[in-house]
């Protein structure tokens, strides 16, 4: 595979960002939540899991446990069986009922807005940060890889692996840090239209000219 410079791997972004602005000029959110405590809890649980499933389970989750206060006291095997269709569910009942109880204790049962205080929080590590302090507050403090993000930048070029640490140290470097934030919302809409996970639609894709097809058979 060829070595491309730096200089080249911004102006390849530049126009990844300009592609994906058309495709997708909304930005659409995944999941369902009315505040950024919600965002969170959604969040931690849709790890390994798709949104559309998580957003099937939170209407009733957030009505029967409206406050982190709340769910921190919840009874847990009801939590873990209102969870239960989402997979991982022992250990994603324990992380949101132990992230709600820290949030009341240390934070005044409010979502933080820094990066190194959230991935404080059970369940949550720089992905999850990265989508809630964007999705929540508008903040760009990293860009959050998930499979679509990481399969994809690589493809195209942007990056030489699909290690979320590394691929996200490199995106940083080459992508606008006002771009962080959409670049991934964009990126999974794009990972389910176009470019999945296996049969990539490259004919029918904007960005055939450029991209390198990194693992494309």
């Amino acid at each position: 595979m060829a070595v491309i410079s730096l200089k080249n791997k911004k102006q390849k972004a530049s126009l990844v960002l300009a592609e994906l602005k058309a495709l997708y000029p909304e930005i659409v959110r995944h999941l369902k939540a009315n505040n950024p405590w919600e965002l969170l809890i959604a969040t931690i649980l849709s790890a390994q899991c798709t949104d559309a499933r998580v957003n099937q389970v939170t209407p009733f989750l957030f009505e029967r446990w409206k406050t982190p206060s709340k769910m921190g006291k919840a009874d847990l095997t009801e939590l873990e069986k209102s969870i239960y269709s989402l997979g991982f569910y022992l250990n994603k009942a324990k992380n949101i009922q132990e992230c709600s109880r820290l949030l009341e204790s240390n934070f005044n049962s409010q979502v933080p807005k820094t990066l190194e205080e959230l991935i404080t929080l059970p369940g949550v590590g720089r992905k999850t940060a990265s989508v809630v302090l964007w999705n929540a507050y508008g903040i760009n403090a990293g860009i959050a890889i998930d499979t679509h993000v990481a399969r994809i930048s690589w493809r195209l070029g942007l990056t030489s692996s699909q290690e979320p640490i590394k691929a996200e140290r490199e995106l940083m470097l080459i992508l606008p840090q006002k771009e962080w934030g959409v670049y991934n919302h964009r990126m999974v809409s794009f990972g389910r239209d176009v470019c999945t996970a296996r049969s990539p639609k490259c004919l029918k894709c904007s960005m055939q000219n450029f991209c390198v097809k990194n693992g494309v058979v």
